[in-house]
């Protein structure tokens, strides 16, 4: 997807970071990232996942020590950053320059706390698109197939510009409703990411956008200042852990296999 009047300077990327942030203060599910699954804490569930993925170190920036403590008993790497930051990606920002100073790590890839049964793959498919030197911040999407998501407007949609048979697109926008119109695949937002790290850097550094603040979502401060996101398809919507019904599903999917 390779944009042919924007200036390619970007190198190809070689060495990405994993961060997962993860903060107590949920309000549907009070101290979500300790919740027990079989014995485990959530955030240690996602860590492996992050470990699974092999795409690079994984860390934990962790809002409170509790959080940290877990992920250090089960063998992980925790930062402990700012308690009062606005968004998930400032406190990714804040962990990407305490572990790595010197800028070694040149993608970071933003993986949710509250995604105990994502697929490995599925955080290597994010990574992907940043092999493109035009694409400044890659995330996921999946085809919508239940037709009340199609109006949910709890259900974000990537509208993109999408080659049939293509895995892969140039987002345009997202939105809450449903969108686009006329005949065509609807996209379920995933909302893993994967920055440039001078990306990324930018990002925390702009301001909100009046789209952004319509609609509720932060990528959109990164389309109104002219980034390029790009899609990969994915065939499956992980289960992101909001109440105590999701809670429920993920200790029901991660069941250990009853014994022979």
């Amino acid at each position: 997807m390779t944009h042919p009047n924007r200036p390619q300077t970007s190198a190809p990327l070689a060495h990405p970071l994993v961060v997962i942030p993860a903060r107590l203060g949920s309000t549907r599910l009070p101290d979500k990232p300790l919740a027990d699954i079989h014995g485990v804490p959530m955030i240690v569930h996602v860590w492996r996942r992050a470990m699974e993925a092999g795409i690079g170190p994984v860390v934990v920036a962790a809002a409170e020590q509790a959080i940290a403590d877990a992920v250090t008993a089960a063998g992980g790497t925790a930062i402990l950053t700012d308690p009062d930051h606005p968004s998930g990606s400032d406190r990714v920002w804040e962990a990407v320059r305490r572990v790595d100073p010197d800028g070694r790590f040149d993608a970071i890839v933003n993986v949710q706390g509250d995604l105990p049964t994502i697929d490995p793959a599925a955080i290597r498919a994010v990574f992907g698109p940043l092999s493109d030197p035009g694409v400044d911040i890659a995330t996921l999407g999946a085809v919508i197939t239940d037709p009340a998501e199609r109006t949910n407007p709890n259900v974000v949609k990537a509208v993109v510009e999408m080659v049939p048979g293509a895995d892969t697109g140039r987002a345009l926008y997202f939105t809450r409703a449903t969108a686009p119109w006329g005949e065509g695949p609807l996209f379920h937002h995933i909302g893993l990411y994967a920055y440039r790290r001078a990306a990324l850097e930018r990002f925390v550094s702009l301001a909100p956008a009046q789209l952004e603040q319509r609609e509720k979502l932060e990528q959109l401060r990164a389309l109104a200042n002219g980034m390029t996101i790009a899609l990969a398809r994915v065939d499956i919507v992980p289960l992101g852990v909001d109440t105590i019904e999701d809670l429920d599903r993920a200790r029901h999917m991660l069941a250990p296999s009853p014994t022979p």
